[in-house]
């Protein structure tokens, strides 16, 4: 994953939490997760947990809340044909 891919997902997740942190607390982390789940593909999730291995990964702390509610893709098989 491209270092520029990685900006742009750590941008865009911390756009979702921006705009539900107007949102009661009790609802903004699963709505920062419902959000991810429905919209960003499996490639996207994937990527989105790639990123949280690092330890300085720059997401927002309500995205962080919101991890153990977003759904892990499997892991890619790729098969010979």
């Amino acid at each position: 994953m491209s270092h520029d891919t990685k900006t742009k997902l750590v941008y865009m997740a911390n756009q979702i939490a921006t705009f539900f942190k107007s949102q009661p607390a009790s609802e903004a982390a699963e709505g920062v997760a419902n959000h991810i789940n429905k919209f960003w593909e499996p490639r996207m999730r994937r990527q989105l947990f790639e990123i949280l291995e690092k330890q300085e990964n720059g997401l927002d702390p309500l995205v962080l809340e919101a991890v153990p509610m977003i759904r892990k893709p499997e892991a890619e098989t790729h098969q010979i044909r």
